[in-house]
């Protein structure tokens, strides 16, 4: 993987795996990561993110198990194609991302004016 690093925040009411799992589902819908893009074994990610390698595995069976990715055996894994539903995300899709970043914008302290003015903020950057 060559692009965008993954990060985890051990202090957020989070799991892990679902932080790695969304970042890189995000990356991936995104076009951050291409189609065939490979990604880090997981035991190398594992050792990146000084986690176990149980954490990152279950993060990719579940990218795999939404067909974002795909593992062969002397191929690693690599970026599949995007499903249909990954183009285009239904408001469905989107309400608890949104929730998830609003809950933890809040365990920070942000009130609704701060957590919408990053939001613009982030959208305005958008690449």
């Amino acid at each position: 993987m060559t692009g965008p690093a993954v990060r985890v925040d051990t202090a957020s009411p989070v799991p892990p795996y679902e932080q790695i799992r969304a970042q890189l589902a995000t990356l991936i819908s995104s076009g951050r990561l291409p189609e065939g893009e490979r990604l880090p074994t997981i035991r190398q990610l594992a050792s990146d993110l000084g986690l176990a390698a149980g954490t990152v595995a279950r993060a990719y069976r579940e990218l795999e198990g939404a067909g974002l990715i795909r593992a062969r055996r002397g191929a690693g894994t690599r970026v599949a194609p995007l499903p249909p539903s990954a183009k285009h995300p239904s408001p469905e899709e989107l309400t608890p991302l949104a929730r998830r970043f609003r809950d933890e914008a809040r365990t920070l302290g942000a009130d609704d004016a701060a957590i919408t003015q990053a939001l613009r903020s982030v959208l305005a950057d958008a690449d």
